[in-house]
């Protein structure tokens, strides 16, 4: 059976916009981001739920999916954190605390590299290359499963113009920024590579499905 390369619940505006331009410490995002990511943490299965209770249905499916037969995930440099350059030094471990949710293997794409580490059950992996050669250490390290491509937005279309992407889930929430990182104008922009359903959820996101013709 053949590991796919998953984009799974990346979530955007209407104005197909991600992040902001000035993400920092503070400000993963660069934005206001609560609004575009309340579907997901209004459900039952969202893994950081304290209380009781949570919807059930649509929305509440793709939140439980988001990690099935996922064996290792890909991110861009900004996914782990906000500095640029080089490393200033190895002891800030990212955005993600003691735990982060990956509970695989994580490699995170950087033309500045530093030793691997162990946090619980993720080991993050800083890695130099062009994506085919990522994507392959990746698929080794997820021992026949599937590949997660977390994003950000350039590295999601830095994979999409390498043409190795092989499904996409991306949620649309009802929301514009009007400046940002986009990651399409229009998702019409993929149709010549993939097929395309678009499913409304009652939460008033709309489930953009792609998988390739």
């Amino acid at each position: 059976m053949s590991q796919l390369l998953r984009v799974q619940n990346f979530n955007i505006s209407s104005d197909g916009i991600a992040a902001g331009p000035d993400q920092s410490f503070e400000s993963p995002f660069g934005l206001d981001h609560g609004e575009m990511f309340a579907w997901a943490g209004a459900t039952a299965s969202w893994p950081m739920r304290t209380d009781p209770g949570g919807s059930r249905g649509l929305d509440d499916y793709f939140t439980r999916d988001y990690d099935r037969n996922i064996g290792a995930e890909i991110m861009g440099r900004n996914k782990f954190g906000p500095q640029r350059g080089p490393w200033e030094n190895h002891e800030w471990l990212g955005w993600w605390g003691d735990e982060p949710p990956f509970r695989t293997p994580v490699f995170v794409m950087t033309h500045h590299t530093r030793p691997s580490f162990t946090l619980t059950d993720t080991t993050f992996h800083f890695v130099d290359g062009d994506p085919a050669t990522i994507l392959k250490q990746a698929r080794e390290a997820a021992q026949g499963k599937d590949v997660r491509l977390g994003g950000g937005v350039s590295t999601i279309r830095e994979f999409l113009d390498a043409d190795l992407v092989d499904t996409m889930h991306v949620a649309v929430s009802p929301i514009a920024f009007g400046s940002g990182l986009k990651l399409w104008d229009s998702p019409d922009e993929l149709l010549d590579r993939f097929n395309l359903e678009v499913i409304p959820s009652p939460s008033g996101v709309h489930h953009h499905l792609f998988w390739r013709k």
